[in-house]
């Protein structure tokens, strides 16, 4: 069952001055830096235990010799150029294509996703033909189907409070059965910071 599985996992290459960028708003660059730096090991940690196999997706460039681990159960690929939407769509695309039966999709954002809201994301793919995690912020951390749903990447204004609500009306048009996660919160900004254990804040931003 399990090889049937695909977690994606998009994530920027951590440059100093292009991630977590709203947050460096207000924190300065190099503090954003290591923040995003720590919330990839978090992912890392987060996503090994999954009953899944994993594809990490670049923003820029494929990195051999980072933290991620490249084995039989994490391959490594790229972002294709285009909006959110294009490049989601193209990644789930090529996962179908390789056979998997079930896919997931996550950012590398979310502090509180654990492994027990990725599996149960996979299992509630057993009966339902999508599974959609929103995020209080209006968009989704977690998007899953069992056959490529071209729709939900079209005609979104991606990044606004709107994307969630979109989805989930794309699926009851299409008369697809889905199962709503829990809302969790994206770290994106100094506010979000909030939501989080303040000494997890202090040592993400050390």
């Amino acid at each position: 069952m399990t090889d049937k599985r695909l977690l994606i996992i998009f994530v920027k290459n951590p440059e100093l001055g292009k991630c977590k960028t709203r947050l460096a708003a207000t924190v300065g660059d190099e503090k954003a830096l290591r923040f995003y730096e720590k919330m990839l090991e978090r992912t890392l940690e987060v996503v090994t235990p999954a009953k899944a196999n994993k594809a990490i997706y670049y923003s820029s460039f494929i990195d051999k010799n980072d933290l991620w681990p490249e084995n039989e159960r994490f391959n490594k690929g790229i972002q294709i150029n285009g909006d959110l939407g294009s490049k989601m769509s193209a990644a789930f695309s090529e996962a179908f294509q390789q056979g998997y039966t079930s896919v997931c999709i996550i950012g590398s954002d979310c502090y509180k996703l654990d492994t027990s809201i990725i599996d149960k994301a996979f299992e509630a793919l057993q009966n339902k033909d999508a599974v959609i995690g929103p995020s209080t912020d209006g968009g989704y951390y977690l998007l899953g189907m069992n056959h490529l749903i071209t729709e939900v990447f079209e005609n979104k204004e991606w990044s606004t409070d709107s994307v969630c609500l979109e989805t989930e009306k794309d699926f009851r048009k299409l008369h697809l059965s889905f199962s709503k996660l829990q809302a969790l919160t994206d770290i994106d900004t100094e506010e979000d910071l909030k939501t989080i254990p303040e000494e997890v804040v202090t040592s993400f931003l050390k």
